[in-house]
C-alpha cells in the first residue's frame, strides 16, 4: 500500500483533496488515487479521487473519463465479490469539495441507514458494529481493492 499520497502537480488554494489523502490511501497512479473513508457506519466506503484539481467530469479528456469510469467499476466489483452487499451506491457531487471524485459505497439492508442515502435518516442501530459484520478485515479489503486496481487498464 502507498505510504503518501502524490499531490496534484497545480494544487488549488483550499482545497482539502488536493492538501490531503482524504482517507486511507489504498492505491494511485499518475492521475488518480482510491482511498478508503474512515466511517464506521460504513466501512466499505471508497473514494476515487481525481489527481488533477478538476471541478467536473467534463473536464477531463477522454480518455481521462474512461479511465476514471474503469477504476470506479473496478472498484465496484472487488466490493460485490468480496462482501455480497445489498447495493452499491455511487455518486460524485463534489457539493462540499468542488475535486472530482467518485464515492462508491457497499451498502447493506442491515446498515444504519438502508435504505436511505448514507446522508440521509438513520433508520437503525447496528449491533454488532458494521465493520464486524464483514467477511474480513479491512486491510484485507483495501489488498484486494489495490491489487484489482493495479491489473485494471
Amino acid at each position: 500500500m502507498p505510504a503518501d499520497f502524490l499531490r496534484p502537480a497545480h494544487p488549488a488554494p483550499g482545497c482539502e483533496l488536493c492538501r490531503e489523502s482524504g482517507g486511507a490511501l489504498v492505491w494511485q497512479d499518475d492521475g488518480w488515487r482510491v482511498i478508503r473513508i474512515a466511517d464506521a457506519n460504513f466501512p466499505g466506503f471508497y473514494r476515487v479521487v481525481s489527481r488533477q484539481h478538476v471541478a467536473e467530469f467534463s473536464d477531463l479528456d477522454a480518455a481521462a473519463r474512461a479511465r476514471a469510469m474503469t477504476l470506479v467499476a473496478t472498484v465496484e466489483r472487488v466490493l460485490r465479490e468480496a462482501l455480497a452487499p445489498t447495493k452499491i451506491n455511487l455518486a460524485a457531487l463534489g457539493n462540499m469539495v468542488p475535486h472530482l471524485h467518485w464515492h462508491v459505497i457497499a451498502r447493506f439492508d442491515w446498515d444504519s441507514h438502508f435504505p436511505q442515502p448514507i446522508w440521509g435518516t438513520r433508520q437503525r442501530e447496528v449491533q454488532p458494529p458494521a465493520a464486524d459484520r464483514l467477511a474480513g478485515p479491512l486491510t484485507s479489503l483495501d489488498e484486494r481493492v489495490a491489487a484489482a486496481l493495479s491489473r485494471a487498464t
